[in-house]
């Protein structure tokens, strides 16, 4: 069954078409969703590109959490549908309260485009799952506001349980615990602050996203498996996993 992947387009998203090619390129299908609709299209899962949602007025993300699509991402992520957030998507995943913490701008206050090498530190995340404990990584950042915060409770709450994704090696912008990505309790929920579509063929510089992808579809492809054996209730929208992108 070949996986469907829903991309949301925000006004100011600019990153969805190198989801869709990246996506497409290894097998999956891609469909737009625009901001407005009320469902996710029938797609197994959902991509939250990067960009700048809205202008990232007010703060990244702060306008976007409030999208009518948002609320079809909360109900399959609720469900247990995989999530991830990348760049910008990752910034929306927290306002709308779906992660922890939030992202400030870049120590320094520089906007930082560039690669950086990541740690793997966790496979039980849909967005990790073919990876290896462990494996580095690269794969760009684009970002002035990609600085990882949290209060000391919520930080302890990650690392006991084991919720830090990705660790950067040489951390560009700050933040807290090196943290480049962290998922939810159940793990199906993920944001990133790096590109991995951009790090998805040679002519990029780096295939090492192709990994992280890898897991995305592979976990996409279960959930359609699994929404191929649900009765249709007469909603538009199935349950299925979500990515997320950044600015």
């Amino acid at each position: 069954m070949t996986a469907r992947i829903g991309v949301v387009l925000f006004p100011g998203t600019n990153c969805e078409h190198d989801i869709v090619h990246a996506v497409t390129r290894m097998g999956a299908e891609a469909e737009i969703l625009f901001h407005d609709r009320h469902d996710l299209g029938g797609a197994d899962a959902v991509v939250i590109p990067g960009g700048f949602a809205h202008g990232d007025y007010l703060r990244t993300g702060a306008i976007a959490r409030f999208s009518p699509i948002m609320d079809a991402v909360r109900r399959h992520a609720a469900a247990g549908g995989p999530v991830v957030g990348i760049c910008n998507g990752f910034q929306v995943l927290c306002e709308a309260g779906m992660l922890p913490g939030a992202l400030q701008k870049n120590a320094g206050l520089r906007f930082v485009c560039a690669p950086v090498r990541l740690r793997v530190e966790t496979t039980a995340s849909v967005l990790t799952s073919a990876a290896e404990p462990g494996q580095v990584l690269r794969i760009p950042v684009n970002h002035f506001e990609g600085n990882y915060v949290c209060d000391p409770a919520t930080l302890e709450r990650l690392r006991a349980d084991g919720r830090v994704v990705l660790r950067y090696l040489d951390n560009p912008n700050g933040s807290l615990d090196d943290i480049a990505g962290i998922c939810d309790e159940g793990r199906n929920v993920v944001g990133l602050m790096p590109h991995p579509e951009r790090a998805s063929e040679s002519i990029l510089g780096s295939t090492d996203g192709v990994v992280l992808l890898r897991s995305l579809l592979d976990a996409a492809g279960a959930a359609g498996a699994v929404n191929a054996t649900v009765p249709a209730s007469g909603s538009a929208s199935g349950s299925m996993p979500v990515v997320a992108g950044s600015r």
